[in-house]
């Protein structure tokens, strides 16, 4: 038995040692698993500083009325009419509809009055080309409280629109300086060869922006959609201004500061209502990030 295992004891004998067990392989390995280590864990942190508060907010909005006011993290019973009871407070249904027909047709209006204009600026040549993209660029600059009172002026007094949502949502329909800058660094990465060749096919500028731009640019629009969905869906400032008076105006935003003022000992109903008020937002961000991040990356690859 022994001079059969001779050959086999040479054989090892005669081999080198595997680059795995090396002390330089060892170490290189040791390095790449602290550094899995250290990215992962910055990535967990980072996650749950973000992700903890909303578990606490959803946590709390199923707790009951008394154990909402302890120091308990998780309910004891799991209260799902608290969610009834604020969907049946008066006014709410109101505010979501409010909602929706802000952000809903502010959007739709946004996208479809800065197409042509980022179209424009980004594959015409004409005279005043630079002058426009700066004053386009310097209305990004410009804080809304600045040009406050002279638009409450004219909307309130000049049009007699005071206590609606149309002096937010008819300025939408002539554009948005910062959806027009996105989408203009977007188109801008679409090549020209595409348009000189549907132009060879006899398309005029209009057929061309319709057949061959927007199927190439739907995640810059998208982009910029979603962007304008989320500031109008948590706009503040405006209902306040030009709804304040009307409470069949507002939207969940500003609501949400009267619910709360209205339950202010309620902190489960508040927190379901905080809910209400995030969930369509994380939703649609949930079911459209993948053309929302790939927007956003490709606004930048020129300039």
């Amino acid at each position: 038995m022994t001079h059969l295992l001779d050959p086999v004891r040479k054989a090892a004998a005669a081999s080198p040692e595997r680059p795995s067990r090396t002390p330089a392989a060892r170490t290189a390995r040791r390095k790449a698993l602290l550094h899995w280590i250290a990215v992962h864990s910055l990535g967990i942190a980072a996650a749950l500083f973000f992700v903890l508060p909303f578990v606490f907010v959803v946590l709390t909005s199923l707790m009951s009325d008394q154990q909402a006011l302890t120091r308990d993290l998780t309910p004891n019973t799991w209260e799902w009419g608290n969610y009834e009871r604020v969907f049946n407070t008066p006014g709410f249904l109101t505010w979501w509809r409010n909602t929706l027909l802000y952000a809903g047709l502010g959007t739709v209006l946004t996208v479809v009055s800065s197409i042509p204009v980022a179209y424009a600026l980004a594959k015409f040549r004409f005279r005043g080309r630079k002058l426009s993209l700066m004053l386009v660029i310097s209305m990004m600059m410009l804080p809304p409280q600045v040009v406050i009172i002279p638009m409450y002026l004219f909307w309130a007094k000049q049009m007699d629109l005071s206590g609606t949502l149309w002096p937010l949502i008819i300025p939408m329909a002539f554009g948005d300086a910062f959806s027009i800058f996105l989408l203009r660094q977007f188109l801008l990465t679409i090549p020209n060869e595409y348009l000189d060749a549907a132009k060879v096919d006899g398309c005029g500028e209009f057929r061309t922006l319709m057949k061959v731009v927007l199927p190439m640019a739907r995640p810059g629009i998208a982009a910029i959609a979603l962007f304008q969905f989320f500031a109008a869906w948590n706009d503040y400032f405006g209902p306040q201004i030009y709804a304040s008076e009307n409470p069949a105006a507002w939207t969940l935003s500003y609501g949400l500061e009267s619910f709360k003022g209205a339950h202010h000992t309620d902190w489960n109903l508040t927190m379901a209502a905080t809910v209400l008020v995030m969930a369509p937002v994380i939703a649609v961000f949930f079911f459209a990030q993948k053309a929302f991040v790939e927007g956003v990356t490709l606004t930048g690859v020129k300039g």
